[in-house]
């Protein structure tokens, strides 16, 4: 590797660590949001339906996210702000949960809105967690998500005396990447420093959701999604209503919560 390219690298890394990357920036598309591109479509398909069967039935929405990384900060402050952003479940019940993967710190949180508390109390939110650990160790994040849903879902009908379909059995995972891939960051990383000194930074970090941060976080994002497999990322530039056919996710109601759940690793 040659002086220059070592010299871009060392200096995109210390940039890149300066900036803060800005959670609160996230916008949902659907049930769904696989920032770290670990899900294939066919199995987000799914877990889209099911969610939107399980809303149908209950009332109770189920957000599942995966991200690349978490950047240092705690897993319980990250899934706090994308559930309070993101509004999960309605204004008025507050029956919503959001459950979030980080993929290379091996971190998983479950958050409970204050109407499923009584249902979901943080002893049984840490059991799901623990349920997930062998999928999730064999790199099979849809299965993970899947049976979780399943369970959460099956709580939430029978304390409302209702019935909801079987999850779908996910028979696709993507394997981690088994190298840092530098040639690519070489090639962008010109371009990634001209999108953090145009985003002129950030005047204070603000809790997560602050400021813009629109270089830090965009360069973040680009380096996570070499880091978790590649592909397009999608994000919705018009609120929270990504898709438009059939029981499919027509946005979040403004759901709050203050804490309440679990967290892990595997």
């Amino acid at each position: 590797m040659s002086s220059w390219t070592k010299a871009l690298i060392l200096l995109l890394a210390v940039v890149w660590s300066a900036a803060a990357a800005d959670f609160g920036a996230l916008r949902p598309t659907g049930y769904v949001n696989d920032f770290a591109k670990v899900l294939d479509p066919a199995s987000v398909q799914q877990l889209e339906a099911y969610c939107a069967q399980v809303q149908n039935a209950t009332g109770a929405q189920i957000a599942l996210v995966t991200i690349t990384s978490l950047e240092g900060e705690p897993i319980e402050d990250v899934a706090n702000v994308l559930y309070r952003k993101w509004g999960v479940g309605s204004k008025k019940n507050n029956e919503g949960v959001l459950l979030l993967l980080s993929i290379n710190d091996r971190r998983t949180r479950l958050e409970v809105g204050y109407g499923l508390e009584p249902i979901i109390p943080d002893g049984n939110a840490g059991g799901i967690l623990r349920e997930m650990r062998p999928s999730l160790r064999a790199g099979n994040y849809a299965q993970a998500l899947s049976d979780a849903a399943r369970t959460i879902a099956e709580k939430i009908a029978q304390s409302k005396g209702v019935q909801i379909g079987m999850a779908p059995p996910m028979r696709h995972s993507r394997p981690r990447p088994e190298s840092f891939p530098w040639e690519v960051v070489v090639v962008v990383g010109g371009l990634m420093l001209l999108m953090l000194f145009f985003g002129g930074g950030r005047s204070g970090r603000g809790g997560y959701g602050g400021g813009s941060g629109g270089g830090g976080f965009l360069a973040g994002m680009i380096l996570g999604q070499l880091l978790g497999g590649g592909g397009s990322r999608t994000r919705s530039s018009g609120g929270f209503g990504g898709y438009d056919s059939g029981d499919s996710f027509g946005g979040f109601g403004g759901g709050d919560s203050g804490g309440g759940g679990a967290s892990s690793d595997w």
